[in-house]
């Protein structure tokens, strides 16, 4: 069943990033006995999706919702998203699927693919499929000596202690001589981590659209 749920997802430049099996009766996930969850790294995706990317407010929102929801229902699922109301615990989801653990930029750290992967949907089971087992964790940033995130923020953004939301929103991305928007996050670039996964220029703007419009809410909360 999971290999024929990949190949479905595949089709539109998705994969599988784990599961796991919820405790019984865990809150938000009641009666699930599997959860999977769907995201994905490299240039598969957005070449799925590009050309939808102009289409109306949060394209990859519904664009998603569009190739996920058939999925779902095909194998007797359900399917939630990180942009649903109330926001579920995506990254601890992570976690407990894949072993990963945050970096430096607040983003999750995968030892192949780096900074540069995503989680878009989770798929909620009734029964307790047989899953592989997990990856032994491995952070990256732990053996990393150089630490070139850490320094090259134009903003001094980032730090080993926290990424600094208003230090970029209010003092520097949105600023006429910052080249953020057009060449994507310093910091993010600078690790040597899943460079192979990287994004292309075209969607990089785009993600970086997006965070620029979050940002001055991030930075005011």
């Amino acid at each position: 069943m999971l290999s024929e749920i990949a190949a479905r997802l595949g089709r539109h430049g998705l994969i599988l990033r784990g599961g796991f099996h919820p405790d019984k009766d865990e809150v938000g996930l009641d009666g699930c006995g599997t959860l999977l969850l769907v995201g994905n790294a490299g240039p598969a995706m957005w070449q799925a999706f590009a050309p939808h990317a102009g289409e109306g407010p949060d394209p990859l929102d519904r664009w998603t919702e569009h190739v996920v929801e058939p999925v779902a229902e095909a194998f007797g699922g359900k399917a939630l998203y990180p942009f649903d109301r109330p926001h579920r615990p995506f990254q601890r989801w992570a976690g407990r699927a894949e072993g990963l653990g945050p970096s430096p930029l607040g983003i999750l750290i995968h030892p192949e693919y780096g900074l540069w992967h995503a989680y878009r949907a989770a798929l909620l089971f009734a029964e307790r499929l047989d899953l592989p087992p997990r990856p032994a964790p491995d952070m990256p940033c732990e053996s990393c000596t150089e630490k070139p995130c850490l320094t090259t923020c134009p903003a001094g953004a980032v730090s080993e202690a926290a990424y600094d939301v208003a230090a970029c929103a209010a003092a520097h991305i949105m600023r006429r001589e910052a080249d953020c928007l057009a060449v994507g996050c310093h910091a993010r670039n600078a690790c040597p981590v899943g460079a192979a996964y990287r994004y292309q220029p075209a969607e990089t703007a785009f993600h970086m659209r997006a965070f620029a419009r979050f940002l001055p809410r991030a930075a005011t909360a």
